[in-house]
């Protein structure tokens, strides 16, 4: 059966703000990126009466039709390029741009449009360092007293790597530079009595693999204490003076389910997160705030764009494990539907430098998405490539959900996986148990030529064992802060003896 591109939202998602057409004429929009994150971005333009133009590397079926639908229009190149996303501006003429994913922001794709008179919703080059490169945001967060900061050591020697990583305990090995989520690898210090050399030497040149394919990073990889806790991630719109936050959501970035198997772009996420208390959400917001100031302070630019601050509720409280540029994937697809107000008239006072009169508008649902992968995802992206995907267009109307689409193409009536995730569906339900039984509904209406999803995310399990875990960290960092006890670390170093730390 040919897949009806025009139906990729319920009936009851449907109804748009109503603009009058003089001013939706003037509402025209560029969405720079061809994932599920941008089709979202499309997908809420589309709702606030936006004519939603895209430059894209592949002919995303959503994207196309919310081109199609709203009169725009469909560029296809690289979207990294900045020369070609200027050429794709003014041909299109927009009143705004919006670039959604990192590496566009890392190649100044943002930068060479406000040169050309644009305005633009994307971090500048400079200011996406603070995704980029791993090791300059550690670096700012304690040059300016960030709270939330861990311990850190970055080594190009995996030799150093090993014998430093041997008296911090538990480390994250990651690369230096932003690679998708992926490359970062974990080793617990309970097996340091074991031979560990094969080990790590195995760990740093799998991350080091990882730095030096993007060709514009040192060959270095970084060290830092491993903290355990529950994860989650604060998205924030910044017009370089007031932050405009969405509510918290929590991503699962393990393949497989119940967290385990390699990191990669993203299986599914959740939002509102019940299992975090409304004083730690705000410790949170304080230290992504915090950040941009330091990262304005330290660059001499105003921060347009969205930052956000990948977090995790430990037994120290919340810290930040890293930072994004943009939304994130899947995460914004929670975001934006949550979202209750004009998304055009958001970015828009955002570009303007007036996000102090945005409202917090949010709708009082809980939402669920999974992504649907094909078989080789994320490490045998040759194997997850040429895949056929078929979705039951009237299972998913009936459940009530939204479909995103990722990494697919439209092919000979099927959509034909191109080696990430294929889709990403989303439901809203009064409680986290509906929006999950939806959502399970809607993922039953997808088949294919071997495909997977997580089906432990959002299940009513899932969200008791993540209010344990929150639970557990908060008792004991509470109890350390009680005590006075929650700012001070004591680390042994190799030629340097003992090292306190203050947090």
């Amino acid at each position: 059966m040919r897949p009806q591109r025009g139906l990729y939202y319920a009936r009851e998602f449907t109804q748009a703000f109503k603009v009058s057409r003089r001013e939706r004429a003037v509402r025209r929009v560029l969405v720079i990126g061809d994932g599920a994150r941008e089709h979202a971005i499309a997908w809420a333009l589309e709702r606030s009466g936006a004519v939603v133009g895209a430059l894209a590397s592949h002919v995303n079926p959503g994207l196309e039709g919310v081109a199609r639908r709203t009169g725009g229009r469909l560029f296809l190149g690289k979207v990294t390029d900045p020369g070609l996303a200027v050429k794709a501006a003014e041909e299109f003429s927009p009143e705004l741009v919006i670039v959604g994913p990192e590496e566009p922001l890392f190649s100044g794709v943002a930068d060479a449009l406000r040169e050309r008179g644009f305005r633009v919703i994307g971090a500048s080059k400079r200011l996406a360092l603070i995704e980029m490169r791993k090791d300059f945001a550690r670096s700012l967060q304690w040059k300016y007293r960030i709270p939330g900061r861990l311990i850190y050591r970055v080594f190009k020697s995996a030799e150093e790597a090993r014998e430093y990583s041997k008296y911090l305990g538990a480390v994250a090995i990651k690369p230096v530079r932003q690679a998708g989520g992926k490359g970062v690898r974990v080793l617990h210090g309970d097996v340091r009595y074991l031979d560990l050399d094969d080990a790590y030497r195995r760990s740093v040149e799998d991350v080091l693999k990882h730095v030096l394919q993007y060709g514009d990073a040192d060959g270095a990889v970084l060290v830092e204490e491993a903290v355990w806790g529950v994860e989650f991630t604060i998205q924030a719109l910044s017009d370089g003076e007031t932050l405009f936050f969405f509510p918290p959501v929590q991503d699962n970035p393990h393949a497989y389910e119940f967290g385990v198997g390699p990191e990669c772009g993203g299986m599914g996420s959740i939002s509102p997160l019940p299992f975090l208390e409304p004083e730690e959400v705000e410790e949170s917001r304080r230290a992504v705030e915090a950040s941009v100031r330091a990262l304005q302070s330290e660059t001499g630019e105003r921060y347009v764009g969205v930052v956000s601050g990948q977090m995790m509720l430990t037994a120290r409280g919340p810290v930040i494990i890293e930072y994004y540029s943009r939304l994130g994937d899947p995460e914004a697809v929670n975001a934006l539907y949550l979202y209750e107000g004009d998304a055009y008239e958001l970015f828009s006072l955002a570009a303007d430098g007036k996000l102090h009169k945005a409202e917090q508008r949010f709708k009082s649902e809980f939402t669920i998405v999974k992504a649907v992968a094909p078989v080789g995802y994320p490490l045998k992206r040759d194997l997850a490539r040429g895949r056929r995907v078929h979705v039951d267009w009237n299972a998913v109307r009936k459940a009530g959900c939204l479909v995103f689409f990722a990494s697919v193409e439209e092919r000979g009536g099927a959509y034909v996986t191109l080696g990430s995730r294929a889709l990403e569906i989303l439901a809203a339900g009064a409680s986290p148990r509906e929006a999950y039984e939806r959502v399970e509904r809607c993922v039953s209406a997808v088949d294919g030529d071997g495909v997977f999803y997580r089906r432990d995310i959002g299940s009513p399990e899932y969200m008791l064992a993540m209010a344990a875990a929150a639970e557990k960290a908060r008792r004991v960092y509470k109890w350390r802060r009680a005590r006075g006890l929650g700012g001070r670390v004591l680390v042994w170093e190799p030629g340097a003896g003992v090292t306190e730390y203050s947090l």
